[in-house]
């Protein structure tokens, strides 16, 4: 069987021979004894033993990933560990018990499953479990306590396991390789888009993201989804948009891109509450950063905003940044629109289709200031010949006088 295509209900499936591995010194007496207890159980028995004895486990597993390189039984192993952390994924703090604070508990998943199968560009069902694993483990570390962090990490230790921090750095390469050149044709992007929007919450991972040109890579997944699975998709990478939003830099990034253009398209055609929610979130944390409020402004999104308002959301937060969105648009179109500024950009020669220009209130209410002067500073700038788009400009103009 090609085994990008494995499952892990098809590799728990399989018997592997522990006992040969403890006539061989590959794994101990006590371990093969835990194996016997967990092995091939219903989740009805597995339970109490990890309740009772959790942090044996997760050594044996650590073990058995460290001494065996028998490809049939690391899948297995990673299997067992994921099924373990996705019945309950409170069980990924197991792998900080104080009794395993001598244990490497990511070099496992790195050396052998994460970062070598990543330059190897084989065996997509080791890369996905070591991803989705390691994500798991590192979200459920505990914070810092006694000066230090999980897995031997503080600011003077000289401990030789692997630290967080190089834990975070290879996955984010792992996520950037996967998004410009998928191992898995169908299975890679959403594991990255999955474990990235889990691991964005991390100062340090939108640092890196940032730092690894990883948002242009992340920019083409916004678009509107219909089916199930690209509606995550999609919901999982607005998720990623919201997270960098937080971060200046990846801010500075997004204003080069043409990111607000398609997170409107997506607002306006989805009826996904979340998908929404993610969004709206998102346009007001970047409402008041550069010019996006402009861009915001000259796409559409005042009525997109009124039009959601509309509807029966059920959601609070989504209700709640629906009206701080809609008064955020409405004092920076305020801003936008006024007299002062469109004055300054005339006489200046700067000049172009900014929201003022599409709005009929500004027209309405600023007309007669043009007639200020005999029209001085109007007819100066066609005297000074800044272009067509200019005269365009005033042409529009020209047609609000005539419908007033």
């Amino acid at each position: 069987m090609d085994r990008a295509e494995l499952t892990t209900e098809q590799v728990l499936k399989r018997d592997i021979p522990w006992e040969h591995y403890m006539s061989t010194k590959l794994i101990s007496g006590t371990c093969l004894q835990l194996l016997r207890r967990y092995d091939h159980k219903p989740e009805s028995q597995r339970a109490p033993l990890l309740e009772e004895d959790g942090p044996a486990y997760v050594r044996v597993f650590l073990n058995i990933l460290g001494s065996i390189s028998k490809e049939e039984t690391v899948e297995y192993v990673l299997a067992l560990i994921d099924e373990m952390l996705a019945t309950n994924p409170k069980r990924a703090a197991l792998f900080y018990d104080q009794s395993l604070s001598g244990e490497d508990i990511y070099e496992p998943f790195l050396i052998r499953n994460l970062l070598i199968s990543l330059l190897w560009k084989g065996n997509w069902f080791v890369q996905e479990k070591s991803c989705k694993i390691l994500t798991d483990i590192i979200s459920a570390r505990p914070k810092l306590q006694n000066g230090m962090l999980p897995n031997g990490d503080s600011s003077n230790s000289k401990s030789k396991l692997t630290s967080t921090h190089d834990v975070l750095r290879g996955l984010v390469d792992w996520f950037c390789s996967q998004l410009r050149n998928p191992t898995h044709p169908s299975c890679s992007i959403p594991t990255t888009i999955h474990c990235l929007s889990s691991l964005l919450r991390e100062p340090y991972v939108r640092t890196l993201f940032v730092q690894a040109d990883g948002i242009k890579l992340l920019i083409p997944l916004i678009s509107p989804a219909s089916t199930q699975q690209s509606i995550q998709l999609l919901y999982e990478s607005c998720l990623c948009i919201w997270l960098l939003s937080f971060y200046d830099a990846a801010v500075d990034y997004l204003s080069t891109t043409r990111v607000m253009p398609r997170l409107v398209e997506v607002v306006k055609g989805s009826t996904k509450e979340k998908v929404v929610r993610v969004v709206v979130l998102s346009f007001r944390n970047l409402l008041a950063k550069g010019a996006f409020a402009a861009q915001m402004i000259d796409l559409g999104l005042p009525q997109i905003v009124q039009n959601l308002k509309a509807q029966a959301w059920s959601d609070e937060d989504l209700l709640d940044a629906l009206n701080q969105l809609e008064v955020g648009l409405k004092d920076n179109l305020k801003k936008l629109s006024s007299f002062d500024k469109y004055k300054q950009q005339v006489l200046l020669g700067h000049l172009d289709w900014s929201p003022m220009h599409k709005d009929p209130g500004f027209w309405r209410e600023n007309i007669n200031n043009f007639e200020e002067n005999d029209f001085q500073f109007f007819f100066c700038v066609f005297a000074s010949n800044h272009g067509i788009s200019l005269q365009a400009i005033f042409c529009s103009l020209k047609r609000g006088k005539m419908r007033t």
